[in-house]
């Protein structure tokens, strides 16, 4: 199958980044900004726009399922605008559905996290159609690889993990 595309926004895009490319089946990742108003967005004026990530990956070793269960895994998206100390728009939990059997995977995942009780409250993630996506600055890709001990807020709960799905499903 050929290779699929997600793009998530979840705090900072240099913890969200370090940590979704190690999963297997992840082809490649870029973090730059999405979600907003402004044309040709960077660091220093993206407007409305949420750090956000873009991801390759290959449906056959990984699902968009399992890249949603992660991302929920690894940030906090019960808090509005805000990922940690980092506050505002920019910051914001957001899903960029690319089709619409994406929106539907990501409204199921929203509601079986909502209904696990594992999260310290409900889901104010968004779900939106993807748009255009403004590849970041050069220092911010792979920012955390050049920088192993920079800032990030990301980091795996190991108790927000979703029940095993019947295969049927």
């Amino acid at each position: 199958m050929a290779e699929q595309r997600a793009v998530f926004a979840g705090g900072c895009f240099w913890g969200m980044q370090d940590l979704i490319r190690k999963l297997p089946g992840v082809t490649s990742t870029r973090v730059g900004y999405t979600g907003g108003d402004v044309p040709n967005a960077t660091y220093r004026n993206h407007g409305t726009h949420a750090e956000g990530i873009e991801i390759l990956f290959d449906p056959d070793r990984i699902t968009y399922r399992r890249l949603l269960e992660f991302f929920f895994q690894i940030h906090d998206p019960t808090t509005p605008m805000r990922q940690g100390n980092d506050r505002g728009s920019s910051y914001r939990s957001a899903i960029y559905y690319v089709d619409d059997v994406q929106k539907a995977d990501a409204l199921t995942t929203i509601a079986d996290v909502d209904a696990s009780g594992l999260w310290p409250g409900k889901v104010v993630t968004e779900v939106e159609p993807v748009g255009d996506f403004w590849e970041a600055e050069p220092e911010h890709q792979d920012y955390l690889e050049r920088i192993p001990h920079g800032y990030t807020c990301h980091f795996v709960r190991p108790d927000w993990v979703l029940p095993k799905r019947d295969a049927a499903e």
